[in-house]
């Protein structure tokens, strides 16, 4: 803590007001984002996806479970580790009351690429009730760039190639797993990708760490974070 930056009530006032402007502005800008979102236009998924959960083999519509939307959390879990990725771990602890999203016709689950045994075993360490699905028998998390493997895919992660990230000082993004989310609709039988992020475009999913930017120490992590 820098014990310099003690000032006055009112000089406090004056700065808070200050950066309240700015706040607002932000707020207005992200309101403008969202917006800018939901008009982005829509892929039609053509593969018939096959995930393994705990009621057998499904398709990908039968993760909406009924609803309209459907987000789902890219969990990094490799099929060759005994553990989850503790990032991601960190993440589905910090999840929202998933009922609050089921009120708005929208389901939550978790796909990784491990075997589901594997995710089963380790759902039922951490005491977690959200819907897990194996991706281990498809190409789902190749198609949806979240496992850099170029002898399959093309790597673009975050809308990057390899190239890119390497030119960018970023090489741990070109092979592997990696988190990321994404977001589809569904209109009867057809299914539609509308939306995914990755990097730090998924931080808004992790409650903990946006409190922890209304602190002065911040994220305790000592980094400085740049957009």
């Amino acid at each position: 803590m820098n014990l310099s930056k003690i000032v006055s009530r009112s000089e406090w006032l004056e700065a808070r007001k200050e950066l309240l402007s700015k706040e607002k502005d932000a707020t207005r800008a992200l309101d403008a984002l969202s917006a800018e979102r939901r008009e982005l236009p829509m892929v039609e998924i053509d593969d018939e996806y096959v995930l393994e959960g705990s009621k057998g083999q499904v398709g990908l519509l039968e993760l909406f479970d009924g609803r309209r939307q459907l987000i789902i959390r890219h969990f990094m879990f490799d099929p060759s580790w005994d553990d989850g990725c503790t990032s991601c771990t960190f993440a589905v602890f910090d999840l929202c009351y998933l009922p609050h999203l089921h009120e708005k016709d929208t389901s939550f689950a978790l796909v990784s690429r491990a075997p589901f045994e594997k995710l089963q075993s380790y759902k039922e360490r951490m005491g977690w009730t959200v819907p897990w699905y194996s991706s281990f028998d498809s190409d789902f998390n190749y198609d949806f760039h979240v496992t850099m493997d170029e002898s399959v895919q093309p790597v673009l992660y975050n809308y990057r190639s390899k190239e890119e990230h390497e030119q960018a000082g970023m090489p741990w993004y070109t092979a592997g797993e990696l988190p990321g989310v994404s977001v589809f609709l569904r209109d009867g039988e057809r299914v539609y990708h509308t939306y995914s992020a990755f990097a730090r475009g998924i931080e808004l999913l992790v409650s903990t760490r946006n409190f922890l930017d209304l602190t002065p120490l911040g994220r305790h992590d000592g980094r400085q974070r740049a957009a």
